[in-house]
């Protein structure tokens, strides 16, 4: 896990049909950059699970007593 730079930021952007220019990539850049420092600590060790199908089974999943 590693800070995005605004070279990083800008193709992301546009696939996410949001253009932005190299000045607003660059604030982008720093804005974000102290989150992804401040977690590179502990990076791969959380226990998340980012696969988006499943979100909607965790929310919609009875729960037995």
């Amino acid at each position: 896990m590693t800070r995005p730079t605004a070279k990083e930021i800008k193709p992301m952007a546009q696939v996410a049909g949001v253009p932005v220019d190299d000045e607003i990539a660059t604030r982008i850049s720093n804005s974000i950059g102290p989150a992804f420092e401040g977690f590179a600590a502990i990076a791969g060790t959380l226990p998340f699970d980012l696969e988006p199908a499943l979100y909607v089974i965790a929310q919609t999943a009875k729960v037995s007593k």
